[in-house]
């Protein structure tokens, strides 16, 4: 096997970045930034802390993050699990990476920044959600923002529901965690999930 060493043999592969690579990138909201972000509901956070790396989904309906001002972006951090992993990172380390989907679209658009923990009371009553506000608030700086190519979303067939696998052949939530734990009561688990879910969305 062949592994790549160096920045240079990558370099060499695959030649210069293209200027509307390069010219893509800002450092604040443009108005094309922003009604992207306006139109998305769901996107991907990625942090680094000293145990590693995580990515977590995170979702709200019509816009998943608010729009503080034209550096600044605010992301509830609504029901979960309680791993809170992603908060344990930021507290340790600000570097944080959003990955944003807008559905119908192939273009996603990534941002580069550092991001805080607030529990401020009038911030988490701004976003609260059907009279829940979130328990803090992950307050997000732009160091870059920019559009990502579409081809891997093209590629993928992502928005092409005759593409999509079949539900019903999927493992279940907690068939998963049977595998992992096996006197663990999936039946249950799965039977009891929607309406537990639906009960503590926010």
């Amino acid at each position: 096997m062949t592994l790549i060493q160096t920045v240079a043999e990558l370099e060499a592969i695959y030649g210069e970045t293209g200027e509307a690579s390069r010219i893509k990138v800002s450092d604040r909201l443009t108005s094309g930034y922003r009604k992207l972000i306006e139109a998305s509901p769901l996107m991907a956070l990625a942090t680094c802390g000293p145990e590693g790396l995580d990515c977590s989904p995170r979702g709200d309906p019509g816009q998943v993050v608010a729009i503080k001002d034209d550096r600044t972006l605010l992301l509830a951090d609504r029901r979960g699990n309680n791993r809170i992993d992603s908060l344990r990172n930021i507290v340790r380390d600000r570097r944080v990476a959003l990955l944003f989907l807008i559905p119908g679209s192939n273009s996603t658009l990534r941002i580069n920044g550092r991001a805080e923990i607030s529990v401020d009371a009038d911030l988490l009553a701004s976003l609260a959600m059907e009279g829940k506000p979130p328990r803090t608030v992950i307050i997000i700086t732009i160091n870059e923002i920019y559009f990502q190519c579409a081809r891997a979303l093209m590629r993928a067939q992502i928005w092409d529901s005759s593409t999509w696998s079949d539900p019903a052949g999927l493992p279940t939530p907690g068939s998963l965690m049977r595998e992992l734990k096996q006197d663990f009561d999936s039946q249950s688990y799965d039977r009891e999930w929607p309406e537990r879910a639906k009960n503590s969305l926010w």
